[in-house]
């Protein structure tokens, strides 16, 4: 764990910029992907081969490799490091684009869109994040994570078209391609450089995927991937044709509410953190997740009441964004945290993809309400499970510097720490002479603990 010394309560000078610089580089990744989406299908009909299908499979060709390659690139990203990982993701997304950019047939733009999804570097990005801040401050870091790329979003809404109309398909992916190029300057820049944490436990893969807690996360964010991609299949057209809203100005209503959202769940995640009631926080943002789809079926033919149902599902889903992930990394050991993330991630993107195949189908049967009682169903069965989940682990990083003085046998050591009343898990590094621990700090037995080494 790479923590900075700091008496000050909050977020330190290095989390602030690792938070900053990490949103850069990924919602500079996300900015390429979301510009194709409101374009991709206009535009995809003048390929050879093209059809229905066909276009329908380029949109969801970058997901399936997403959500295969995942865990793989986490896991390495455990091996070799995070930034290695993330800069070879960002250079096979620059290639995919470049692949689609000059192809002239339907089976080169999918071809493309696989490849830039062989890019999968979500689980190593929220990991490096985990890295490199404190498990108390870690909800408002990745907040700020997700804000950056609820963002990206509307910036690529209104871009994405203007782009495409200018320079055609071709010059929208290579945009995505510079874009990526940019991401990985962001990341050897400003980025802060990481000691790799290494550890002779092994963690098995079996292991991550059998925890309670990280089954239950996993699971949780695919309903919330689930229902975003259902969300987007029915307030359009709320938007458009029952509230009378044109499809030219949809991205206000998007920036509005996302902005603002962001803004009223943050009191809550607070109190979550400082209360220790991280649990309360998360069952009722999914019981107001549910409540949202309810609003937003009552109130889609007027305006001004569609705008406060989807201000609703973006405060609970900004809020679970933040919290879910914090938790998977507190609860990842510090040596197989990118294998956990890159779970959690793989149940993300399946989620999105499974809901979008879903979504379309309830569309095609029952139109708009359709579409939300599937997303009431989801979020409904999703909030049962959440209030019979066990309160999570409380803990938090410490480094300890050791003294000159202690064994210098890292199994020995690793042990004897462990021992101590309040510690939960021991990672000890002889070469830097500290141990990085997890620790329940009311339980903690300090002064057996200083036998050993100090901290701040």
């Amino acid at each position: 764990m790479f923590l900075e010394k700091s008496n000050k309560v909050g977020m330190s000078k290095t989390e602030r910029k690792a938070a900053v610089a990490l949103s850069l580089v990924f919602s500079s990744r996300m900015l390429g992907l979301f510009m194709v989406l409101p374009v991709l299908s206009l535009y995809a009909v003048d390929l050879q081969g093209s059809t229905p299908v066909m276009i329908g499979l380029a949109i969801g060709a970058y997901g399936i490799t997403q959500a295969l390659l995942q865990i793989p690139v986490g896991m390495l990203s455990d091996r070799i490091g995070r930034r290695p990982v993330i800069a070879g993701g960002l250079l096979l997304f620059a290639l995919g684009s470049l692949v689609a950019a000059y192809s002239t047939s339907i089976e080169g733009v999918i071809a493309g869109r696989l490849l830039q999804g062989s890019g999968a570097i979500a689980s190593a990005v929220t990991a490096l994040l985990a890295d490199i801040t404190k498990d108390e401050n870690r909800s408002k870091a990745m907040a700020l994570f997700g804000m950056s790329i609820g963002l990206a979003f509307i910036v690529a809404m209104i871009s994405g078209p203007v782009i495409a109309a200018s320079w055609g398909l071709n010059g929208l992916f290579i945009s995505n391609a510079l874009l990526a190029i940019t991401g990985i300057a962001l990341l050897f820049t400003i980025v802060p450089a990481v000691p790799r944490i290494v550890s002779d436990r092994k963690v098995r893969l079996k292991d991550m995927a059998g925890n309670h807690w990280l089954q239950r996360l996993s699971l949780g964010v695919f309903v919330l991937h689930f229902v975003l991609t259902g969300l987007f299949m029915a307030v359009p057209a709320s938007l458009e044709t029952l509230a009378g809203l044109p499809r030219e100005e949809h991205w206000w209503v998007y920036l509005l509410t996302l902005v603002t959202s962001f803004f009223a769940m943050v009191p809550f995640m607070i109190w979550g953190e400082k209360k220790q009631q991280l649990k309360k926080v998360l069952s009722g943002a999914v019981l107001l997740l549910t409540a949202s789809f309810g609003l937003i079926m009552q109130w889609n033919t007027s305006l001004t009441l569609l705008i406060v149902a989807v201000f609703a599902f973006f405060m609970a889903f900004n809020l679970l964004e933040a919290v879910m992930p914090s938790l998977v990394s507190r609860i990842a050991p510090g040596e197989a945290r990118g294998a956990a993330m890159g779970i959690y991630s793989t149940s993300q993107f399946a989620g999105a993809a499974l809901g979008g195949v879903l979504s379309g189908y309830a569309m095609q049967q029952a139109g708009v309400s359709g579409v939300l009682m599937l997303c009431m169903i989801a979020t409904a069965l999703w909030w049962v499970i959440s209030v019979t989940m066990k309160q999570p682990p409380i803990v938090s990083s410490m480094v300890l510097k050791l003294h000159a003085d202690v064994p210098q046998d890292a199994d020995q050591l690793t042990r004897t720490l462990a021992d101590v009343a309040g510690v939960r898990e021991v990672i000890v590094m002889l070469e830097e002479q500290v141990a990085s621990l997890k620790v329940c700090r009311p339980q903690l037995d300090q002064a057996a603990l200083r036998r050993y080494g100090d901290w701040n």
